[in-house]
């Protein structure tokens, strides 16, 4: 397959690149396009043979759910058998935007759009490419990450075309994301909502406008190989670089002076070596290929570069890969999410 590959800018989009895009999906194909947390493949979600298309290109689990896009609350009615007040809530406050709500899914969405569940994840993105996408297909769009399934989500084009060139049909260049994860993915199904997948939107924000919302015990921590997941990341090996990455817990001192020996050891048996600072620790490393994520001060600069700090690692063809811890409240919720699972929970205690 030749993936076509076109640009337009977020400002000024390019309504010829957007019909063209819109032709593919009505007509069963895929096109992968950027939105406000990371770039996304889509397909129409109503299809069931154009969102197996998805699962086949990104190597992903069946019983992985995909997130279908819509473009306003009119598009979502049909695609749910009802919306609870707490959604009502939610969906005033925070869409368009980076989050994700689970619904009881109507009839018309099938089965292979929601990984066999009763449910449906919805959102509507804050990226006015996206948005044109949605509105000018006609078609609510299914669209996980637009990434090999378990390597880093990817937030650039060249990222999407690394993973899938040659496995689809097109990629809408609309340069770099701004958030860089993925949304929070919020079960509103059961009361009080429970967050399934942390994101950008935190804990706080949503107990804000409906109260008491509850964290899934998956979030931090393995699900067990039978569990069937209801969102997308909660069960599945996430995020990862091709090296093996270990996250080190403790005073900062003392995981730099861990990682530096750990550093200087590898180099001596002929390891190539990636590490994971910050902006107020990068000059404390002496060896090693050292890369700051962004500043402890700003989450925001943390979860942005997060992915592509992981994608640098694999052009660098690096054997290891060591990175500091970050805070697990907040927004950091989210990053230690992804760093988890990237890791594949390997934390050690300095």
């Amino acid at each position: 397959m030749n993936t076509i590959i076109k640009k337009t800018e977020v400002n000024n989009i390019d309504l010829e690149v957007i019909k063209q895009a819109s032709d593919i999906l009505r007509d069963g194909g895929m096109v992968a396009f950027p939105t406000e947390t990371v770039y996304g493949l889509g397909a129409d979600a109503l299809d069931e043979k154009a969102s197996a298309k998805i699962y086949a290109a990104k190597g992903r689990p069946s019983d992985n759910p995909l997130i279908v896009h819509v473009a306003d609350v009119k598009q979502l009615e049909p695609l749910v058998k009802d919306i609870p007040d707490n959604a009502v809530k939610l969906m005033d406050k925070f869409w368009p935007g980076p989050m994700t709500l689970i619904f009881e899914k109507s009839d018309i969405v099938p089965s292979g759009t929601t990984g066999g569940l009763q449910t449906v994840a919805i959102r509507m993105p804050n990226h006015p490419v996206a948005l044109s996408l949605i509105k000018n297909s006609q078609v609510a769009i299914a669209a996980p990450s637009a990434n090999t399934s378990g390597r880093p989500s990817p937030t650039t084009a060249q990222h999407v075309e690394n993973d899938l060139s040659g496995k689809i049909d097109m990629i809408i260049d609309g340069g770099a994301v701004g958030i860089g994860i993925e949304s929070t993915i919020v079960d509103v199904t059961v009361n009080p909502p429970m967050i399934l997948r942390p994101g950008y939107i935190t804990k706080k924000m949503l107990e804000d406008v409906v109260g008491d919302v509850e964290v899934d015990k998956a979030i931090l921590g393995k699900m067990s190989p039978d569990a069937k997941p209801k969102a997308p990341g909660m069960k599945y090996k996430h995020y990862a670089p091709k090296a093996d990455l270990t996250m080190f817990r403790g005073e900062k001192d003392a995981v730099v002076n861990h990682i530096n020996n750990l550093v200087k050891e590898g180099i001596a048996e002929g390891k190539k070596i990636g590490i994971i600072a910050s902006d107020e620790t990068f000059s404390m490393y002496k060896e090693g290929n050292v890369i700051s994520i962004g500043t402890r001060s700003d989450d925001d600069s943390i979860a942005r570069n997060l992915y592509a700090v992981l994608r640098k690692f694999d052009d660098m063809n690096v054997d290891v890969i060591y990175s500091e811890i970050f805070e697990d409240d907040g927004l950091g919720q989210a990053i230690m999410n992804r760093m988890l699972k990237a890791a594949a929970y390997h934390v050690l205690q300095v």
